[in-house]
C-alpha cells in the first residue's frame, strides 16, 4: 500500500494541562498513524491547541500574563506530554499562529462572498464551558448537559451568522453517499437524527473582544471559536499560505475527535467546506470518554488525572497499553489505579515481559547467547494450528477500523499466550539436560515468536516492540522504521542467531517490573 494519509486530532483548550481523556485520543490517533506508516503510507499527523478562546484570555489575565505568552508556554507543556507518551505527530498548530490567521481570513471571506454569511442581532443562551450558544434541543433542565454546574448566560449581541440551515439536504445526501463518513455507527445515527430534524443558523463572530482573529469585512468582530478552530485542519497544511501544499495534502483521511464534538465536525464543518467549495474529509471517527473510577473526567470537579503522573511511574508503553486494551476506542472506558495494576501485572509483567526475560535468559544460560544453525530449525512449532497470514490480515482490518482493544486481545491470546504455553509444554529448562539440539530448536522458535510479536505490537507499544526486535540479530541491514506487517510471514534466514540485548549476569533488565499491589 502506498500514497498519503492525513490524520488529525481535535485541538485542545490550553486553559489547563492535558488529562488522561485527551491523552486517550492522542494515543489512539498515534496508533493509527504508526500503523499507516508501517503499511507504506506517507503520513501527516496533525495536532494542536485551540487558543483564540475567551477562556484562554481569561486564564492568562488571572495569571497576569499576556495571552500570547501564556498560550506559547501551554503549547510547550502539551508538546512535552505528547512526546513523553511517544505520540508521533508531524505538526502541532497553535491557532494564534499567523499561518492560521491568514487561512481563517481567507476562508471566512470566501464563505461571505458565497452569500452564506449574514449579520443580525441575536439573543441566546451561552455556555462558557463549551464556548457555544445552545439551542432548546441542546439544553437539559435549563443547563448545558456537558457543564451542568454552571448556569447558561443570556447573551445579546449583533453578530454574523452562517447559514447552516441551508445545507440540510446536501449534508443528508453526503451521509447517504458516504456511509463511512461518520463512525462508529452510533455516532452516525446521532448526526442523521440531528440533521434530519432541522438545523439552525449559527453565530460565527463575537463583538468587543481584542484576543482572536479579526473578521476581514468587519474589523469590530472577531471570528467565533468553532468557525475558527475547525479551520486548523486546513490552515495547518497550507490553506491561505501554500496552495500547492494544501492541494497535495487535503482532504484529511480521518479526523479523530471526542463524541461530545461530533455535531461540529459532522454537520457544521462539512457545511462550511461545502460553502467554500472545498473537499470534505473522508472520515470522522468519534471516540468515547475515559472515566475516573466511574466519574466523568472534569478539571473543575477534580477528577482529571495528569498523564505524566502515570507515565513517570510506569512508562509510556504501559500507559499506552492500558488505554488501548482496556478502553474500547469507539466506546467508553474507565481508569482506576487498582485496575491499572491488575492489567499491568497480568498482561505486561507476567506475560509479555516474562516471555522476553525467559527466552533471553535461557539462550544466554544454555548456549552462551548464540543459537547455531538457526536457519535449519523448523519454524513456528509454537504456532501449531494458527494461520498467521490470516491473523495478520484480521489485525490490519481491526486496526484500520480503530478496534484496538480487539486487536490487542488477539495478539495476546493467539501469540503471546501461545508462546508462553510453548515454554510450559516443552520445558526447555528440563530438556537441556537430555537434548541440547531439541532445546536449541525450542529457543529458536521462541526468538521467532518475539520477532513476530515485536512487529505486531509496534503501533501500540513502540519502545517495547523495538526492544523485542533488537533482542536478537533479526535484521542488521534495515532500519527498524522500515519493518512492517508484511515482514511477519517471512522468517529471516539467519544461520547464527545471537542475543544482542544487554544482559546483566546472564539476565535482561525486567521490561515491566511488577507492581506491588499491597504497597500501592
Amino acid at each position: 500500500m502506498s500514497g498519503s494519509f492525513f490524520i488529525t486530532t481535535a485541538i485542545d483548550y490550553p486553559n489547563s494541562r492535558p488529562h488522561i481523556g485527551t491523552a486517550f485520543e492522542k494515543i489512539g490517533a498515534d496508533v493509527q498513524a504508526r500503523f499507516r506508516r508501517m503499511e507504506g503510507r506517507s503520513v501527516h499527523f496533525l495536532m494542536g491547541n485551540d487558543e483564540n478562546t475567551i477562556k484562554v484570555s481569561q486564564r492568562a489575565e488571572e495569571l497576569g500574563a499576556e495571552p500570547k505568552a501564556y498560550v506559547d508556554d501551554m503549547a510547550r507543556q502539551f508538546r512535552e506530554v505528547w512526546a513523553a507518551l511517544d505520540v508521533s505527530n508531524d505538526d502541532f498548530i497553535q491557532t494564534s499562529e499567523e499561518r492560521h490567521h491568514a487561512g481563517c481570513r481567507k476562508f471566512i471571506q470566501a464563505v461571505f462572498d458565497a452569500g452564506d454569511i449574514y449579520k443580525k442581532a441575536y439573543t441566546g443562551l451561552y455556555c462558557n464551558g463549551c464556548e457555544a450558544f445552545k439551542t432548546e434541543k441542546e439544553v437539559e433542565n435549563g443547563r448545558c448537559p456537558l457543564h451542568p454546574a454552571a448556569e447558561l448566560k443570556v447573551v445579546e449581541e449583533e453578530n454574523y451568522f452562517f447559514r447552516l440551515s441551508a445545507f440540510q439536504d446536501r449534508l443528508l445526501a453526503h451521509y447517504d453517499a458516504n456511509p463511512d463518513f461518520i463512525t462508529p455507527e452510533s455516532r452516525r445515527n446521532e448526526i442523521l437524527n440531528l440533521v434530519a430534524t432541522g438545523l439552525q443558523d449559527v453565530s460565527i463572530t463575537r463583538k468587543g473582544f481584542t484576543w482572536g482573529i479579526r473578521v476581514p469585512f468587519d474589523p469590530e468582530q472577531t471570528i467565533y471559536v468553532w468557525f475558527d478552530a475547525l479551520l486548523n485542519y486546513i490552515t495547518a497544511v497550507g490553506y491561505g499560505t501554500d496552495d500547492a501544499r494544501f492541494e497535495a495534502t487535503w482532504p484529511a483521511d480521518v479526523h479523530v475527535i471526542g463524541k461530545d464534538i461530533t455535531r461540529f465536525h459532522c454537520a457544521l464543518w462539512p457545511a462550511m467546506l461545502m460553502s467554500a467549495q472545498l473537499p470534505l474529509p473522508r472520515r470522522v471517527f468519534a471516540h468515547g470518554f475515559v472515566y475516573n473510577k466511574g466519574a466523568k473526567i472534569s478539571k473543575s470537579a477534580g477528577t482529571a488525572i495528569d498523564p505524566m503522573d502515570v507515565f513517570r511511574v510506569h512508562g509510556a508503553d504501559a500507559f499506552r497499553y492500558y488505554f488501548m486494551r482496556e478502553c474500547p476506542f469507539g466506546g467508553d472506558g474507565n481508569y482506576g489505579d487498582d485496575r491499572f495494576a491488575e492489567v499491568y501485572n497480568a498482561d505486561l509483567a507476567d506475560n509479555l515481559g516474562n516471555l522476553y526475560s525467559r527466552a533471553l535468559t535461557m539462550c544466554s544460560k544454555y548456549f552462551g547467547g548464540v543459537l547455531e544453525d538457526a536457519d535449519a530449525v523448523e519454524a513456528r512449532a509454537w504456532l501449531a494450528g494458527l494461520d498467521l497470514a490470516k491473523l495478520v490480515e484480521d489485525l490490519r482490518g481491526l486496526i484500520a477500523n480503530f478496534e484496538y482493544n480487539v486487536a490487542l486481545q488477539r495478539i495476546w491470546l493467539e501469540l503471546i499466550d501461545a508462546a508462553n504455553r510453548y515454554i510450559a509444554v516443552t520445558q526447555p529448562f528440563k530438556l537441556i539436560k537430555t537434548d541440547a539440539d531439541a532445546t536449541r530448536a525450542v529457543l529458536v522458535n521462541l526468538a521467532e515468536a518475539m520477532r513476530v510479536v515485536a512487529i505486531l505490537i509496534k503501533p501500540f507499544l513502540p519502545r517495547t516492540a523495538e526492544t523485542f526486535y533488537r533482542a536478537f540479530n533479526f535484521d542488521d541491514a534495515r532500519s527498524w522504521d522500515d519493518v512492517s506487517y508484511d515482514d511477519v510471514i517471512a522468517r529471516p534466514a539467519i544461520a547464527k542467531l545471537q542475543v544482542t540485548a544487554p544482559l546483566h549476569e546472564g539476565k535482561p533488565t525486567p521490561l515491566f517490573p511488577k507492581i506491588d499491589v499491597k504497597a500501592s
